[in-house]
């Protein structure tokens, strides 16, 4: 997986057009000032939890004891759950019911940019590939500029695209997750028959 390719594939998780609706919601009450600097606030965060998932993921898995064919299926099964909701959402919206007031992590940070299938999308990239810590970490600067940059322009796009157009996108980026997902879980699958062949 190259750089570009792995940035995609973060711009894809972290669905910056499929979140605006819900940033614009949960930031209205705010003043215009303070709406700019709490999600700057909630975008930093969101880089921070995921760059420490991505550098440290491989110590976590050998904490807990978990075998990286383990995580792949796990996160390609959060996905492909993130993926369907996309194309079929429920009526109170991916994330739910939103709580009120000034928005701190939740759910801004974490789950909506820092969510769990991109938690283990980068916890995989890391472990999997160790020595290539570097060019993951700029994928993911890549896709979470990208991503800020829309969420900042959050009011212009909804005016310019429109719901219907954002929900086209969102169906759209929900369907390559789907079939990113089921790939990801394939690879697992494959790691793992191939991990427990060696084995016997």
């Amino acid at each position: 997986m190259t750089v570009l390719s792995a940035a995609l594939l973060l711009f894809l998780i972290l669905d910056p057009l499929g979140n605006i609706p819900v940033f614009l919601s949960v930031l209205k009450p705010l003043p215009p000032q303070r709406q700019r600097w709490v999600l700057m606030r909630e975008l930093l965060i969101a880089l921070v939890v995921l760059m420490l998932f991505l550098w440290c993921g491989q110590y976590f898995l050998s904490v807990m004891h978990l075998r990286q064919e383990s995580v792949q299926i796990a996160g390609a099964i959060v996905l492909f759950v993130i993926g369907i909701r996309m194309i079929f959402p429920r009526p109170e919206g991916l994330m739910g019911d939103i709580p009120s007031g000034e928005p701190f992590i939740v759910p801004l940070a974490i789950p909506l940019v820092a969510g769990p299938s991109g938690m283990a999308a980068v916890m995989l990239m890391g472990s999997n590939e160790p020595g290539r810590l570097g060019e993951w970490s700029l994928a993911l600067l890549i896709a979470w500029g990208a991503t800020s940059a829309i969420l900042f322009s959050a009011t212009l796009v909804y005016k310019w695209l429109g719901r219907r157009a954002l929900t086209a996108v969102e169906r759209l980026m929900g369907m390559l997750l789907v079939a990113i997902s089921v790939q990801m879980f394939l690879d697992g699958i494959s790691t793992y028959l191939k991990l427990s062949s060696s084995n016997l």
